[in-house]
């Protein structure tokens, strides 16, 4: 069974600095790509940022720029650096992963969220 479990949200000031990381654990045979979402209240859930297996990135708009993903290391671990906050980046944020293990096909799976609150 595939959990995700993510860390280091919580409440921020403007212009300040959070880290979000996410470790994969199971029986995890290929890693394709890793990521985050968010969805903000009385919102959709929205892109933050992927990057896959190979090194490639996708940033959302309103993260370039300011948020950095990172590749992730053995540990299936994926760190979301994020700067510059902005009381608009107020979201529930969600760890992705496209994976297979090795008793299921290739799938996609979510973590349970952390909140980060972007606040003076």
């Amino acid at each position: 069974q595939v959990q995700l479990v993510e860390s280091g949200g919580g409440l921020v000031q403007p212009g300040g600095s959070l880290r979000l990381s996410c470790a994969a654990s199971g029986s995890i045979i290929n890693l394709y790509a890793m990521g985050w979402y968010r969805q903000a209240p009385g919102k959709q859930r929205e892109l933050v940022a992927t990057i896959t297996s190979d090194g490639r990135t996708n940033y959302a708009d309103s993260a370039k720029g300011r948020f950095t993903i990172s590749r992730y290391n053995r540990g299936n671990t994926v760190p979301l650096q994020m700067n510059s906050l902005k009381p608009e980046d107020t979201a529930v944020y969600y760890c992705y992963a496209d994976l297979r293990t090795r008793i299921g096909p290739r799938d996609e799976y979510w973590g349970q969220g952390t909140q980060v609150t972007v606040s003076s």
